[in-house]
C-alpha cells in the first residue's frame, strides 16, 4: 500500500504536468474505478468536462484537483493505483480504468490499477478540502502540523507504539513501512505503550518519522513491484535505505543482531531485537 512518500512523489509528478490544463475528454473504462462516486459514471465524466485543474494536493495517503469549478477530483491508490501521464498515441495499458485528456496537444492523464482497490470521485465543492478526507490528520510534513499537539495525543492513547503511529486520525501518511523505519531509529518496539512514552520521547519518535518520510521522497518512495511507480512509470528507490522492514534474519545495520520478524494485524512487524526490547508485560 502506498504510504506517505510515494503519494507525495506522485503529487510532485503531477503538479509538473496538469496544473492550468482545462480537460477535454474522460472516459472510465471500468465503472469500479469510480464506485466512490456515487452520482455515477455517466456523472463522474460530465461534470469534470471543461473545467481547468488549479492544483495538486495531498492529506495523507489521498491526492486531490482542486478545479476552477469549486469541485475537486479525489484519488487513492489503494494496492496498485497508478497516475501516469501518457503521450496520446502511447499504447492503453492492461489495466487503463480512467483516461484524461486535456485541451492542449500535452499527454494525456491514465489512472491504471491492477487490483481495482484504489479509485476516483469527485467531491462537490472540495476545492479547498474534500469533506470526504476532512477527517485526515494533518502529516508530519504538513506546516501546519503541531507537535505538541501530537505527542499530547500520543501520550494519551491506550494502545501500542505502532498502533497510534498507523492511526490516520491521529498522523496521516505513515504505514507498516515507515512506522517500522521510525521505530527503529527510536529505538522503541512498536508493542510499546503510547501512554508509557515521556514527553521527550514521544517527540524524538516524531522526529525520526518525519526524517524517514522526507528522505524517502527524495528516493522517489519505496518500490517492492512494479505496481508502485512514479507518473512517467519509474520506480522509488528508498528499499535500498531500508534498516529493518523487509529484512528478517539479516543483521541489523546498527548492532548486528538478526532482524526480527513479527506478526502485527495480518502483516508483518520488522525490529532489532538488540535495539528494540520487547517490552514486558500485557503490553508485550
Amino acid at each position: 500500500m502506498p504510504e506517505l512518500p510515494e503519494v507525495e512523489t506522485v503529487r510532485q509528478g503531477l503538479a509538473q504536468w496538469v496544473i492550468g490544463r482545462r480537460i477535454a475528454e474522460v472516459r472510465v473504462l471500468h465503472p469500479r474505478a469510480v464506485r466512490r462516486h456515487a452520482a455515477g459514471v455517466a456523472h463522474f465524466a460530465d461534470v469534470l468536462v471543461g473545467t481547468t485543474v488549479r492544483d495538486v494536493r495531498r492529506r495523507g495517503k489521498y491526492l486531490w484537483l482542486p478545479l476552477d469549478s469549486g469541485d475537486a477530483v479525489i484519488g487513492h491508490l489503494g494496492m496498485s493505483g497508478q497516475l501516469l501521464l501518457q503521450p496520446a498515441a502511447a499504447p492503453d495499458e492492461t489495466h487503463l480504468r480512467v483516461r484524461f485528456r486535456f485541451a492542449d496537444d500535452g499527454p494525456e492523464l491514465r489512472f491504471v490499477d491492477q487490483r481495482t482497490f484504489g479509485g476516483l470521485s469527485v467531491s462537490a465543492g472540495g476545492a479547498e478540502l474534500p469533506a470526504e478526507i476532512a477527517h485526515i490528520a494533518r502529516d508530519p510534513l504538513d506546516p501546519e502540523f503541531s507537535d505538541a499537539t501530537f505527542v499530547a495525543a500520543l501520550r494519551r492513547r491506550r494502545s501500542e507504539i505502532k498502533r497510534a503511529l498507523l492511526d490516520q486520525t491521529l498522523l496521516s501518511g505513515v504505514g507498516n513501512i515507515y512506522a517500522d523505519e521510525a521505530l527503529w531509529r527510536a529505538r522503541l518496539h512498536g508493542a510499546r505503550p503510547a501512554d508509557g512514552l515521556t514527553g521527550p520521547a514521544a517527540l524524538r519518535l516524531l522526529g525520526h518519522v518525519r526524517d524517514v518520510l522526507g528522505e524517502a521522497i527524495k528516493e522517489g518512495g519505496t518500490s517492492f513491484d512494479a505496481l508502485y511507480v512514479n507518473v512517467n512509470g519509474e520506480s522509488g528507490y528508498f528499499d535500498r535505505a531500508l534498516n529493518v522492514y523487509g529484512r528478517a534474519d539479516q543483521p541489523c545495520r546498527r548492532c548486528g543482531a538478526p532482524v526480527r520478524r513479527e506478526a502485527f494485524m495480518n502483516r508483518s512487524s520488522f525490529s532489532c531485537p538488540r535495539c528494540q526490547p520487547r517490552p514486558r508485560g500485557p503490553a508485550s
